[in-house]
Order: C-alpha cells, then sequence, then structure tokens
C-alpha cells in the first residue's frame, strides 16, 4: 500500500496535478486594443499576434476593437474604456498635446505612411511635381487639412486645385486629367480592377512626409502605472508583424475576414506585397532597431515640416506625444527570413 501511495505521489508531481502548480499558472490580463478602421492586411500584425498565441504568450488575453466611420477608438482610450488604440499619422499624437489630451505613442509599427497620390499614366502626371498641374486633386477633408497641407508648403500645390473626394473613385476613373488620393496598399488594385488600368503611385513617404504611421497609443497614466503591460503588449504586437510579414499568416488573415466580411484574398494578398516593396513595416530605423521603431530626430523632422505647414506653433512640446521607452530592442527581428 505504501508502494502505490508512493507511486501516486509521483506522478501528481509529474504531471503537474497539484494545487500549487494550479496556482503557479499567473491569470491572463485582459487588454482591449481599438483599431482605427475596419480589419484589414495593415492590422495584420496584430491579428498574427492574437491567431498564433503570440499575446498569451505573453500574459495578454487582447480583445481587438475594429473601428470604423461610426466607431471613435481614439476617444474611447482616451477615457479608459480601452487599453490601446492604433493611431494614424503623428499629426494626431501633436493634436492631442495641443488639446492637453494625456496620451503617448509608445510605438510606431509603420516606418511609412501608406498615404499615396494616384494619376493617369501617359496624361503629363508621370511625376509628382507633374501633379501640380491638375486642377482637379481629390482630397477628403483630412486630407486637405493634412498632408496637402505640407504639399503647398514644400512644393507650391495651391488650394484651388482640391476637389472634394467621397471616397468613390468613379470622379478620378471618369477625369484622366485629375490625380486621387489613396493607399498604397489597396486602392491602386481598386483603380486596376475598376478601370483596367494601372495607375501612377506617388507614395508621399517617399517625397518626404516623414510621419510615422499605425502607432500604438496609450494613456500616459497607463505608461508611468503599468509599464510592464505596455512592454509586453508592444513586444507582443511587434512580434505579430515579423510573423505576419515573414511567417505563415493564413490564421491571422482568416481572423481579418472574421471581422470584416467583406475583405477578399485577393486584397490581403495584394496589401502584404506591396507592405514589403514600400517598407512600410520593415524600412530604415526598423531594420537596425526592429520593427516599431522611433527615433527623435525623425519626429523632430516631422513636427518642424508641420510647423512650416501651419498645422502647429513652433512652441509645442511636441516631445510629450511619444516615448522611446517600450521600442529600439531589436525585439524579433531574428524571426525576419
Amino acid at each position: 500500500m505504501k508502494r502505490k501511495a508512493w507511486a501516486a505521489g509521483l506522478l501528481m508531481v509529474l504531471t503537474g496535478w497539484s494545487t500549487g502548480s494550479a496556482v503557479a499558472q499567473p491569470a491572463l490580463r485582459e487588454v482591449t486594443f481599438g483599431t482605427n478602421w475596419l480589419a484589414q492586411a495593415e492590422h495584420g500584425g496584430y491579428y498574427q499576434a492574437l491567431a498564433d498565441g503570440t499575446y498569451e504568450r505573453h500574459g495578454l488575453k487582447v480583445t481587438i476593437v475594429p473601428g470604423g466611420p461610426r466607431a471613435d477608438n481614439r476617444m474611447l482610450m482616451s477615457v479608459g474604456k480601452l487599453d490601446f488604440y492604433m493611431g494614424g499619422s503623428l499629426i494626431q499624437a501633436f493634436s492631442a498635446v495641443e488639446k492637453d489630451i494625456p496620451t503617448v505613442v509608445v510605438a510606431a509599427h509603420f516606418q511609412k505612411e501608406p498615404q499615396a497620390l494616384m494619376s493617369h499614366p501617359g496624361q503629363g502626371l508621370d511625376t509628382f511635381q507633374s501633379l501640380k498641374t491638375s486642377n482637379d486633386i481629390f482630397l477628403s477633408k483630412s486630407g486637405a487639412a493634412t498632408f496637402f497641407q505640407w504639399m503647398k508648403a514644400e512644393f507650391g500645390f495651391k488650394d484651388e486645385q482640391v476637389k472634394p473626394y467621397g471616397f468613390n473613385p468613379a470622379p478620378f476613373i471618369a477625369n484622366k486629367l485629375s490625380v486621387q488620393q489613396g493607399y498604397v496598399t489597396s486602392d491602386p488594385l481598386v483603380i486596376e480592377k475598376a478601370a483596367g488600368f494601372k495607375p501612377n503611385v506617388f507614395l508621399l513617404a517617399d517625397q518626404g512626409f516623414s510621419t510615422y504611421s499605425t502607432t500604438i497609443e496609450t494613456r500616459r497614466e497607463v505608461v508611468e502605472k503599468d509599464a510592464d503591460l505596455v512592454q509586453r503588449f508592444v513586444d507582443a504586437s511587434t512580434i505579430g508583424w515579423y510573423n505576419y510579414l515573414y511567417g505563415d499568416n493564413t490564421k491571422a488573415n482568416a481572423l481579418i475576414k472574421r471581422d470584416n466580411p467583406e475583405m477578399t484574398d485577393e486584397l490581403l494578398a495584394y496589401s502584404v506585397a506591396k507592405m514589403k516593396e514600400y517598407g512600410i513595416v520593415d524600412s530604415g530605423d526598423a531594420q537596425k532597431l526592429g520593427i516599431g521603431a522611433i527615433s527623435d530626430a525623425r519626429v523632430k523632422d516631422f513636427f518642424d515640416k508641420m510647423v512650416k505647414a501651419g498645422l502647429f506653433k513652433a512652441d509645442l512640446d511636441y516631445k510629450q506625444a511619444y516615448t522611446l521607452q517600450f521600442v529600439n530592442k531589436g525585439v524579433g527581428i531574428e524571426l525576419k527570413k
């Protein structure tokens, strides 16, 4: 009987079936992350980290809350209803400082904003500078208020060239002398499928629009009181981006299509290819410091351009908009193939 009892005790130790073993397993920390638009490949690193268990391995149970035309996830994050938010360009982050909203950028997963301008080929609009000759540049209200102000200051574009863009490509397709804004990761494909031609594509980042994009933002109090949580979320998301771009992203794409049923495999594949081609995620400082990298010099360069464009006053304490505390550590860089 003693031999059997000893054997049973040994089995419990080997299988981990004991009260002590159960207590030793920490509970996953629940985290909410709001994106700024409907699920797409441009959000792929976060869905990858969710799909392949990277978040769980970092002790996190992450819920991705998709954005969209009726969502205001930035506001929800700023008032504590979401833990993290996927920001756009640094203009939003500078504006938060200007308005005394205590949010901070903790990582920048896009080294280049995908914003581009498109034109018809063979119509005298085949260089970025030549776009200044078009009298019909279709821009959204936000585009006209942000990057077009930089285009005016840097290249001499004029307000009278702007026409309202309602996110319908038909006016651009019909007017061969027009120009339209779009994301380099998706809109050229939309034009090609709808009109049967490949548009000229001019990525604004390659013309000097030096903002970071697809940032991770959170409230300053989270950075100050729960830095370990921020670090784990940033690290896991960064690893997710490496695996999404260079590994098997099948499961991540399935989650994207679950959250956005209108998404297609063709567009997902196109977007991933263009992110690689243009170095949207993995270029510049990210190649040495890891995806998500931020540099003081780069932020200052963009801020100075926005001051020149009239968006902000030169005395704004723009350094309050971001921190280098959680990035530039080479996390996940070994996963690149």
